[in-house]
């Protein structure tokens, strides 16, 4: 699972859940109440269906079609909350939770991620692309190789966090002692300290970089809506 995770408020307008989802690169947001406890998921979909786009193209990618300019001014005349389109409730599953279960989870209710709930605390979130990854770099091995390898993790995942890389989707796969990066990162500086933090931890033999340099353009694009 990914340990940084956006998450935004019920109260929060749809026009804030939409510039949250250009500036962290996702395609949906844990909804999260004062007490930390996941209420529901607002989507994509979500503010597709919120922007009512009538007969746009389906094939035209979706940020395009809510920077369309029917969009845009239905965002700033009718606004809205969160808890009024999002997705409710949550679909959640626990860090204990079998790949295999996941993956069946994923199919049935066709949801694209899931929240990861730790003692009703939102814990991390994951997605089709971090199965994808885990089961792409990580064949089936012994219970006490892979408790080896978690414990890898954890270490890898704290000096990414030490190392003041500010990424965006962040997440690490272990196997057999080489460590993978995945997500991407604001600047090559960024890229470089995020490196030199994770080769330096104990155990991790091999660091393969599979993030990649987006360097923040947001700004531009948030003042089209």
């Amino acid at each position: 699972m990914t340990g940084w995770v956006a998450t935004i408020s019920p109260d929060a307008t749809v026009k804030e859940a939409a510039q949250m989802m250009i500036e962290r690169r996702v395609s949906g947001l844990p909804v999260v109440n004062r007490n930390e406890r996941v209420v529901g998921m607002v989507s994509e979909g979500d503010l597709m269906r919120r922007t009512e786009f009538g007969s746009v193209a389906r094939r035209t990618p979706w940020l395009q079609r809510l920077l369309d300019s029917g969009a845009r001014d239905y965002l700033k005349t009718k606004g809205g909350k969160v808890r009024d389109v999002m997705s409710k409730p949550a679909i959640t599953v626990r860090p204990s939770t079998p790949l295999h279960e996941l993956a069946r989870l994923f199919d049935e209710k066709r949801i694209k991620r899931v929240p990861v709930v730790d003692r009703g605390r939102l814990a991390g979130i994951v997605s089709r692309a971090d199965l994808v990854r885990q089961l792409a770099t990580a064949p089936v091995r012994p219970a006490a190789r892979t408790a080896r390898e978690r414990k890898l993790r954890q270490q890898v995942l704290d000096a990414a966090r030490s190392s003041g890389a500010q990424g965006l989707n962040l997440n690490v796969t272990v196997d057999q002692g080489v460590v993978h990066l995945w997500g991407d990162v604001r600047s090559r500086l960024e890229q470089k300290a995020l490196l030199r933090a994770v080769r330096a931890v104990d155990g991790a033999r091999m660091v393969r970089d599979h993030t990649d340099v987006i360097p923040l353009r947001v700004a531009a694009d948030l003042e089209l809506l």
